[in-house]
């Protein structure tokens, strides 16, 4: 694939390492694995930071896949060597990741914004000098009683949220691959 063909670079966030697999903060890894699996991915360079691979969806477009595996907070190094690698803005990046504020399982899609207190989102912004990217949000609530928000985001979703958070992925993954070829105003339409 040339990389001058490329059309959007699709980020999931997450902590590299299996100590943190499937947790909440890791649900952006989660959702670019099941956009890998849709997609037939069964190859993953290593390099710029991130773990990534190139596909191409049903209607054409040619995406890039990635997981930096720089730690959350400094995300944005990995993302912005990858815009670099393959010459793109970030008007062609699909960043994926958990938010708080929206109840498990919840998605949402908004382009640019403020990184509303996600330091894994900061850190792309500071990286980039642009905050005008596509943010597909998945939900995982706020923490339960005296759980601070470091343990909840790192901890694995709680059994009654188990159907919620799983119906999220798979929202999150569907949104994620429409937005290639919709407008982003339709995919809100259909997933916000």
């Amino acid at each position: 694939m040339n990389k001058k063909t490329i059309d959007f670079l699709i980020v999931g966030l997450g902590n590299p390492g299996p100590e943190y697999e499937h947790t909440l903060h890791n649900v952006g890894f989660d959702v670019v694995d099941k956009i890998a699996d849709d997609l037939r991915v069964n190859y993953w360079k290593d390099g710029c930071g991130a773990l990534y691979a190139e596909a191409k969806t049903a209607e054409g477009a040619e995406v890039v896949l990635a997981k930096p595996q720089s730690f959350m907070n400094t995300s944005g190094g990995p993302v912005s060597s990858l815009l670099k690698e393959y010459r793109l803005t970030v008007k062609n990046l699909i960043v994926i990741h958990d938010d708080l504020d929206l109840d498990p399982g919840r998605i949402r899609i908004k382009v640019g914004g403020s990184a509303g207190g996600h330091n894994g989102i900061k850190s792309i912004i500071n990286k980039c000098g642009d905050q005008n990217f596509i943010h597909v949000k998945v939900g995982i609530g706020h923490p339960p009683g005296r759980k601070t928000v470091v343990d909840w985001v790192l901890s694995l979703p709680l059994k009654a949220n188990a159907e919620d958070m799983s119906f999220g992925l798979e929202h999150a993954k569907d949104a994620a691959l429409a937005l290639t070829h919709e407008t982003v105003q339709n995919v809100q339409n259909k997933f916000n």
